[in-house]
């Protein structure tokens, strides 16, 4: 579990987080979702180490990161994964090597068994008898998950994602999802995923978190988000024709149930 309270940020002496608390559980697919500036990306800088808040408190399984050493902080970036918008694969290495590269720097495993560990890892992605490949020779979807197996060779407890979904087409960013949502239960991993991808929000939004001016507005399920009144979340889930759609046919179903009663 991860926890932030009263996180604030400013740049330049403009407030871009503003006493933002929330709270991240192990085993689901927390997302955070916003518009563009809204501060949400800044948020997940802040949680994973990048950007120190200027005050708040920040904590992993009860254990406040900003109050600890070099050597505690070290420790707990091994128990990090992260996945990357644009995949940020090594175009030089295979993706064997690509997954054996956290391996090799953080691990104290013999050889042979970081090649055994990464060979399972892309085996958990689907992606069996595609090592000796480099990252030019497969396609988008396929260097997301060869990311996503790199993500979590160490082990991590902790899994952060940025736009997941981005650059593949529908279809590829359905199974993308399901990937991380099967890896997250499995592992028992506390995932935060930031993403615009609203087909990602309803089918896996387990807790979503709605960042608008650098405050959280609005926290819930996927099933929420349909019945919320807040203003801002309606103004940002429904500027999808698609969605304003299903909204107005529940609307229409929850009228005429009303009229039968």
């Amino acid at each position: 579990m991860i926890e932030v309270r009263n996180i604030c940020k400013s740049f330049d002496g403009r407030p871009i987080l503003k006493n933002v608390s929330a709270i991240f559980e192990a085993g689901k697919t927390n997302l955070i979702i916003g518009r563009s500036g809204s501060g949400k990306t800044v948020l997940v800088k802040n949680i994973v180490g990048l950007m120190a808040p200027e005050s708040g408190e920040i904590l992993y399984d009860t254990k406040n990161t900003l109050t600890m050493n070099p050597k505690q902080t070290k420790m707990l970036r091994r128990e990090m994964g992260m996945l990357f918008q644009g995949s940020a694969l090594f175009d030089s290495m295979t993706v064997l090597e690509n997954v054996l590269f956290p391996l090799t720097m953080f691990s104290q495993e013999k050889i042979k068994e970081q090649v055994c560990r990464a060979n399972f890892c892309l085996e958990r992605v689907n992606l069996s008898g595609v090592g000796h490949l480099f990252p030019s020779e497969i396609s988008g979807g396929m260097m997301k998950r060869v990311a996503i197996a790199r993500a979590i060779a160490l082990r991590p407890k902790y899994l952060f994602c940025d736009e997941p979904n981005s650059g593949l087409d529908p279809q590829t960013s359905m199974l993308i999802d399901e990937l991380i949502s099967d890896i997250t239960k499995e592992y028992m991993m506390t995932t935060i995923i930031n993403t615009h991808d609203m087909n990602s929000v309803m089918n896996h939004g387990e807790k979503v978190i709605f960042i608008s001016e650098g405050q959280k507005v609005w926290e819930g399920t996927k099933e929420e988000i349909m019945d919320s009144s807040n203003k801002d979340l309606n103004e940002f889930v429904f500027a999808s024709d698609l969605f304003k759609k299903v909204k107005l046919a529940e609307n229409a179903i929850a009228k005429e149930n009303r009229v039968a009663d």
